[in-house]
């Protein structure tokens, strides 16, 4: 009879501290961390109008806030690529221009999201269904580079014939412009529950930058006497395929409209535990009581 009562009492401590550690987990989960992946386009001098999505590759990584049960933030790390190229677009004209782009680009962003639907008072009640919208404010590196045609120029190859170079020190247009731009990044997304600590998001966001030079292309062709081979080749390249060079003043690209770009991700969200800051906490402690014993030892 004892050992009976005994087995109770402990199957019955063990499943309401179970229980208790089950919702010591769950409860006050405000932070998501996120991972994604996707497509990024280009809008520029280079694309081609007829192309809305791209395929260029992107890499994502956030850390998203709860401030209430329908309002968050985020701050999110971004890898993402970029591409235009005359020779693909169909609009008249284009292919005697001859020139073209890549990137490999990073963006930093903090953002404000309202939810369509509440959280709910515990992360696990949320409604297995949101749509959301965001808008913030982020910065942009970005490093343009373009392909030396691998044709002989003034009787011999380039040097870098076949090879992507750097564009920005070439001063192709004469204009010096920096690496990084503002960016605006705004947008919308839906997210599905995927369990209790998991969603599964799609998410959109156009991103409005402040340079017209992520692709090189923006203003006029300029006068390149007295430049190096390399600097006059690639500010104009239809010598590479045989046509004229344009005159000096001719538009090279239009100067109206600041370059865009748009990512589209497929995330993965994690609700991350209440006490992984705390952990944070935790691991500056012993520096700090060494500092404070050796300060007792002077």
């Amino acid at each position: 009879m004892k050992k009976t009562t005994l087995l109770a009492i402990s199957i019955l401590l063990s499943g309401t501290l179970a229980a208790q550690s089950f919702y010591s987990i769950k409860r006050d989960r405000k932070f998501i961390a996120s991972v994604g992946t996707g497509t990024s386009s280009y809008f520029g001098d280079l694309n081609n109008p007829s192309d809305i999505i791209d395929t260029k590759l992107n890499l994502n990584f956030g850390l998203q806030y709860f401030l209430t049960e329908r309002v968050s933030v985020r701050g999110e790390i971004t890898w993402f690529q970029l591409a235009g190229d005359d020779a693909t677009a169909n609009f008249e004209g284009r292919d005697n221009r001859n020139l073209s782009f890549v990137s490999n680009n990073y963006e930093i962003n903090i953002e404000g999201i309202i939810n369509l639907f509440p959280k709910g008072q515990r992360f696990y009640q949320r409604s297995p269904f949101n749509a959301y919208v965001f808008v913030g404010i982020g910065l942009a590196n970005y490093n343009p580079r373009g392909e030396v045609p691998n044709v002989e120029y003034n009787g011999s190859l380039l040097p870098d014939a076949g090879n992507k170079v750097a564009l920005r020190p070439l001063q192709t247009e004469g204009v010096k412009y920096g690496s990084f731009t503002p960016v605006i990044p705004i947008g919308l997304g839906i997210k599905v529950k995927a369990g209790p600590f998991f969603n599964i998001a799609l998410e959109g966001g156009f991103r409005k930058t402040f340079t017209d030079y992520l692709d090189d292309v923006s203003t006029v062709h300029v006068d390149k006497t007295g430049a190096s081979d390399l600097e006059a080749a690639m500010s104009d390249k239809r010598w590479a395929i045989g046509s004229p060079l344009a005159a000096v003043g001719s538009k090279r690209g239009n100067p109206d409209d600041d370059d865009a770009y748009f990512i589209m991700n497929v995330k993965l969200e994690y609700f991350l535990p209440s006490t992984f800051l705390s952990g944070i906490n935790k691991k500056r402690k012993p520096g700090h009581h060494k500092y404070k014993k050796k300060a007792k030892r002077r």
